[in-house]
């Protein structure tokens, strides 16, 4: 399985509608979070694998509780019917290698793997911008609401290599979304998705904006 963007993702978007990219999940395990804590480990399902890609499609099942397979330590962060499924935009991954080699992580030339994130679903063509509280990501059978975008924690320097991937998330609004389960079942590696619109009462936009705005005042 080819894990890793480059070629593939040429390929499988080529001005295409959204889709999905790749599927991920991970298990709790111990996390170094040397980048925001020396020396101090925590448990944390963050550090994901793909299981489902365009190469390799297979189907992954989607309950109302998350994908079968995926593991969170933290439910305060990450997990319960709110936070079930994490999705992030591939085109955000060009701006983290930036910032990472801006930041001296040693592995940084590297291109991201998928799930690097910590998402479950890396999907291209779908940006936060474009999104409302409410709105609802068809997959196929598998139908999610937009519930809110993600407020990172600390275990993400941990992941990114740097102390100050958390900040930069929350002012650069490349947050990704929470999604709620509305409807289960299956899903897989290139399937296309397709937003249908809410009441769009909040926008994501707005909710980031105010979070910049936080960020910035107790910075």
């Amino acid at each position: 399985m080819n894990e890793r963007i480059g070629t593939q993702l040429e390929a499988a978007t080529g001005g295409a509608s959204a889709r999905v990219l790749a599927v991920s999940v991970g298990v709790s395990a111990p996390l170094d979070i040397g980048a925001a804590s020396p020396g101090l480990v925590v448990e944390s399902g963050i550090r994901k694998r793909p299981v489902s890609t365009i190469d390799d499609p297979s189907d992954v099942e989607v309950k109302r509780l998350g994908l079968t397979g995926d593991e969170q330590a933290d439910l305060s962060v990450h997990g319960g019917l709110d936070k079930a499924v994490y999705l992030y935009p591939v085109e955000h991954y060009e701006w983290w290698r930036r910032r990472r080699l801006e930041a001296g992580v040693l592995d940084a030339e590297t291109p991201l793997m998928f799930g690097a994130l910590g998402e479950n679903l890396t999907t291209t063509g779908l940006l936060e911008n474009t999104l409302w509280i409410g709105d609802r990501i068809e997959i196929g059978e598998v139908v999610l609401r937009v519930e809110a975008p993600r407020s990172p924690c600390f275990k993400l320097n941990a992941v990114m290599g740097y102390k100050r991937a958390v900040r930069h998330m929350l002012l650069s609004g490349r947050a990704g979304i929470y999604l709620s389960v509305v409807t289960t079942g299956f899903i897989s590696g290139g399937a296309p998705l397709r937003v249908i619109p809410g009441r769009r009462e909040e926008s994501i936009v707005e909710m980031l904006d105010w979070r910049r705005s936080r960020a910035r005042r107790e910075a």
